[in-house]
């Protein structure tokens, strides 16, 4: 198939390969672009291993948490500029949503609750015509458990931010879920532990890990040592439970835990725009074109 400019310049953007590389990569999957990372990185050819989530959205994410401290809901509410997640307006509005979220089971239902005799859908319309951008409810997630922690990064304002993260811990200790919800806003793992993990991405990791120990050309027995080492050292990179405590590299956040006597038994972390590609504005070539008619 024809692989486009367009192709190379995103898995070039996403690896940081260079342009004749990035096309070899497309063109041996068939434009896979997936299969083109993997082959990339079998090849040594991935300079970093740059997230695939791109914040390209504005808004914010609220976190809310009940009385009790035993059920707490994180929510994203877009917008077009970040302007507007600057807006008091709008942050009184975002703040309701995620009270509401508390009551509700998922965010069709979201859509669907009342403020003040208004569903929430028709907040979002109302808000669209007065401020005069688009915006959206996209996310909720609800996390229980016997102790809820929040924390929020990059606040905007009180319990609303740019990242925001829930842990539930198996008791109450506060201040050492904050210091859990912070490691988990930096480091962003992919799952609570190694039961958790996606067995699909577990096995796609697995095979490229063994393709990669193949073009070294060490016999087979000599890969199958390898391989387990750095599965191991994938766990302990991805899994929450497993990652060096940022607070304390000496231990992991499983030992800290522990140490606290405390078990982190679930976790949500939701950052603006995450996952949604924004199309990149020539202001400028705009205005210019503008200016001739």
């Amino acid at each position: 198939m024809a692989i486009t400019a367009a192709q190379v310049k995103a898995l070039r953007d996403t690896t940081g390969a260079g342009m004749m590389d990035a096309k070899k990569a497309l063109t041996e999957t068939d434009g896979d672009m997936d299969a083109a990372i993997d082959w990339l990185r079998t090849k040594g050819l991935a300079k970093a291993a740059k997230k695939s989530g791109r914040t390209a959205a504005e808004g914010l994410v609220a976190v809310a948490v009940n009385d009790g401290a035993t059920k707490g809901v994180a929510v994203e509410v877009n917008s077009e500029t970040d302007f507007v997640a600057k807006n008091a307006e709008f942050q009184a509005m975002v703040k309701d949503i995620a009270r509401s979220a508390l009551n509700v089971p998922d965010l069709g239902a979201l859509t669907e609750a009342e403020i003040g005799g208004k569903s929430i859908g028709a907040i979002i319309t109302d808000k669209i015509a007065t401020i005069g951008e688009n915006m959206s409810v996209r996310r909720m997630v609800p996390l229980s458990g016997s102790a809820i922690t929040t924390y929020v990064h990059n606040a905007a304002a009180s319990d609303m931010g740019k990242i925001g993260v829930l842990v539930a811990l198996s008791g109450a200790n506060p201040a050492f879920g904050k210091q859990v919800a912070m490691h988990i806003a930096a480091t962003n793992p992919a799952a609570l532990n190694e039961a958790e993990l996606d067995a699909a991405t577990v096995e796609k990791e697995r095979q490229v890990q063994i393709d990669i120990a193949r073009e070294s050309g060490k016999p087979e027995q000599v890969i199958e040592k390898m391989i387990d080492g750095r599965m191991k050292k994938y766990m302990a990179e991805v899994t929450l439970v497993n990652q060096q405590f940022v607070i304390d590299p000496d231990v992991t956040v499983g030992q800290a835990a522990e140490a606290a006597g405390v078990e982190v038994t679930g976790y949500v972390r939701l950052e603006v725009g995450e996952g949604i590609e924004k199309v990149q504005e020539d202001f400028a070539a705009e205005v210019a074109k503008a200016a001739q008619g």
